[in-house]
């Protein structure tokens, strides 16, 4: 299982340049709003330790880390979901997204323009979530409204649909994000279907100055993020333009502060991915052979039988049983000979739940 990352937030707040930093793109990040039209898409490695220290005992011809995919969508502004601005189609591009990454810009630039003439981080936040909600608010309206009292009557799966959306309606009317809500894992499996937006996680990223000064509403921003109970993480996104503010002598001392600054970007970005795959609860197994050593991310309750099917479907057709491995085993006793010398090598069935780092050989037969 990949997840996929939509980046959104206002226009020219640093989704572009967040965006290329994570998939290695070189997409357009102008100083003027609606740079992006059209959403980019880009992929970014989930590296893991884990798969070099495995290398160094079965040296395989490919490593292959996991993967996500990434989404620059275009900035949105006030009243999006009544069509303003690109409104509309930005709000059709994060429908099909895992988890929401929103850049919020928390630091004064005169040569960094906002859409708005002013920075107040607070009330930029306050605009993107507000067209989410009123979007799910709309969307929900229009699935209540198809639902036929003659239906309700004789369907009792039909029934509970329309009750559930009852409820995410009273939620969204409150002004609730329904990722707050209280339903439980049946009640979200049903309601999957209708994509609602505040539905999906939210990792804030602070786009902030190197320039400490410059941030002075930033924690009146962690202070509002924390009672949203939403992840977060501070980066420096618009650095190109600091630099050039901020360095005179530019010869070693500029390369010494790039490499820093690349440095602290790279921990950030990494950062970023843990913190998805925290909120869509995954973990990673791996296969291991002379060929290839491949990590597959996969959700946190996911069985052996999940895991045959996802390397292929022919494995979950014939499966017969898992050979597992923990990661500290084979590490420990220098791979699969070692580990099955010493008693770690275990023979699991369909039901098994994989743990993370777990090794996994699935014996088939078709």
């Amino acid at each position: 299982m990949s997840f996929k990352c939509g980046i959104i937030g206002l226009p020219n707040v640093g989704k572009s340049l967040l965006f290329n930093l994570m998939t290695h793109s070189k997409v357009p990040s102008e100083n003027f709003p609606f740079c992006t039209i059209k959403p980019n898409i880009g992929y970014s490695s989930v590296f893991d330790t884990r798969i070099n220290e495995i290398f160094k005992i079965i040296p395989a011809k490919k490593k292959t880390f996991c993967c996500i995919e990434v989404r620059d969508i275009a900035g949105l502004v006030k009243g999006a979901s009544q069509g303003e601005g690109l409104g509309n189609s930005f709000l059709e591009h994060i429908k099909n997204i895992n988890t929401i990454i929103h850049v919020v810009r928390c630091f004064e630039n005169e040569k960094i323009t906002h859409i708005y003439d002013r920075i107040d981080p607070i009330k930029d936040i306050e605009i993107i979530n507000l067209e989410l909600l009123l979007s799910d608010l709309s969307n929900c309206q229009k699935f209540l409204k198809n639902f036929k009292q003659q239906n309700l009557e004789k369907n009792f799966f039909e029934k509970k649909k329309f009750l559930l959306l009852k409820r995410c309606f009273s939620f969204l009317t409150k002004g609730i994000f329904l990722f707050l809500s209280d339903f439980d894992q049946i009640e979200l499996k049903i309601l999957e279907i209708y994509n609602f937006l505040t539905f999906k996680p939210i990792v804030y990223v602070l786009n902030i100055s190197k320039n400490i000064k410059k941030n002075i509403l930033l924690h009146k921003v962690l202070k509002f993020i924390k009672k949203t109970n939403s992840k977060f993480i501070s980066i420096p996104l618009f650095l190109k333009n600091e630099q050039q503010e901020n360095v005179v002598n530019i010869s070693n001392s500029f390369n010494a502060i790039k490499k820093i600054q690349f440095k602290e970007r790279e921990t950030c970005l990494k950062k970023i991915i843990q913190i998805g795959y925290e909120l869509l609860s995954l973990k990673t197994f791996f296969t291991v052979g002379i060929l290839e050593i491949k990590a597959w991310s996969i959700h946190i309750n996911a069985t052996s039988e999940d895991a045959a099917h996802m390397i292929h479907s022919d494995l979950k057709k014939g499966f017969i049983r898992a050979q597992i491995i923990s990661y500290i085993d084979f590490i420990k006793y220098k791979g699969e000979k070692g580990a099955r010398r010493f008693g770690k090598v275990r023979s699991e069935g369909r039901k098994y739940i994989l743990k993370d780092g777990d090794i996994v050989h699935i014996l088939f037969n078709v």
